[in-house]
């Protein structure tokens, strides 16, 4: 029996989870994923790594320049640019344009949610397939593993609280069987529309020529939404050159259920080389992401969303408030006041991110 549930271990489910924590709470995060952070991903390869989800932050809303601050001087994040060029149809040429500074991770981004995981009992590989309220608890049943059949990890657990920190879209599909919801909370959550993306990761042997940006930004392209320099964030230099490539909402539409991804990230290299850079479409190694749910359309107008169920359920994350990463970190906060409310009202950190500096 734990006092909370987390389900989800992005920034939004990590900061709830680690304020209830530092309440006194028990708090169990549950993650279907090998890895932490949701669209705050990295993935290792070819002897480097590569941010195919969030690509930079930007210190924007009430929390998340706290968050850079502190990380930037534990020399986890450092400015990457403060020069985002900008693609349109009228001039097809990428141009610099003023934007505040951009913080990247050398390591990857995914260190941020390393950071935010400090002292918490996590659990990876273990996805949720059923939420059923009783008496006096919550109860989780998680999917089997391959350790399952050895005793090796529980398969169900219980707690006083649960926090659905994953997208409304995902957060739907779990709770539809559940009995007893209020039938307007699931009109609210199925109200909220994501836009997909698709993800291109590509390496070069040699660099490419020398180009004066580190990132495009494309307005009112069919295909193409971002292009980035990753290499560029790597505090040494490999001699190569490894892109990211992020398609715009329409083009992830037409082929969201492809069965081949490597056809699609050839087609977004393709248009790349023509538009952008020549020698885009030619890499000596490419890997392709779906995103099914990269980027909140429709959010929630507020911070949260409750059940209203007799033992609190609450959801959050960057769809709740706003569709930025920020919105994730406030929400997350803001889910985790609410369980507080309705729990045992113990005192919630002023200074989280503080706190965690000095955690063992």
């Amino acid at each position: 029996m734990f006092d909370i549930a987390v389900v989800g271990a992005g920034m939004a489910g990590l900061v709830c989870a680690q304020q209830l924590t530092h309440a006194g709470y028990q708090v169990v995060v549950v993650e279907k994923s090998r890895g932490l952070g949701g669209r705050v991903a990295t993935r290792r390869l070819h002897g480097t790594c590569a941010d195919h989800g969030v690509c930079y932050l930007k210190p924007k809303g009430q929390l998340l320049p706290q968050l850079l601050q502190i990380l930037s001087e534990l020399h986890l994040l450092q400015v990457w640019t403060d020069e985002v060029y900008e693609w349109s149809p009228e001039q097809r040429q990428p141009r610099s344009v003023t934007s505040a500074p951009c913080y990247v991770a050398p390591t990857g981004m995914n260190a941020i949610t390393k950071f935010l995981a400090t002292g918490l009992e996590i659990w990876l590989n273990r996805r949720v397939q059923a939420i059923t309220l009783r008496d006096d608890c919550w109860h989780l049943s998680l999917e089997p593993t391959n350790a399952d059949t050895n005793g090796g990890m529980l398969q169900e657990l219980d707690a006083r609280a649960v926090v659905i920190a994953i997208p409304a879209p995902q957060a739907l599909m779990l709770l539809t069987a559940t009995e007893d919801l209020p039938r307007v909370f699931l009109e609210r959550l199925q109200a909220v529309e994501f836009d997909p993306c698709f993800s291109v990761i590509a390496g070069y042997s040699a660099p490419l020529d020398q180009i004066a940006w580190k990132a495009v930004t494309f307005l009112g392209h069919p295909d193409l939404a971002w292009v980035g320099l990753d290499s560029s964030k790597r505090l040494v230099a490999s001699g190569s050159s490894v892109f990211v490539l992020q398609s715009s909402a329409g083009f992830a539409e037409r082929y969201l259920e492809a069965q081949d991804l490597q056809p699609v990230g050839c087609q977004l290299l393709a248009q790349a080389a023509v538009d952008l850079l020549p020698g885009l479409d030619s890499p000596d190694w490419m890997q392709v992401h779906r995103w099914r749910y990269a980027f909140p359309r429709r959010p929630w107008q507020e911070t949260f969303l409750s059940a209203e169920t007799p033992l609190p359920l609450i959801c959050c994350g960057d769809w709740c408030g706003g569709n930025r990463v920020d919105n994730a970190i406030v929400s997350g906060v803001a889910a985790a006041k609410q369980i507080n409310d309705q729990l045992q009202q113990r005192t919630l950190p002023d200074n989280l991110f503080g706190l965690l500096v000095n955690a063992p």
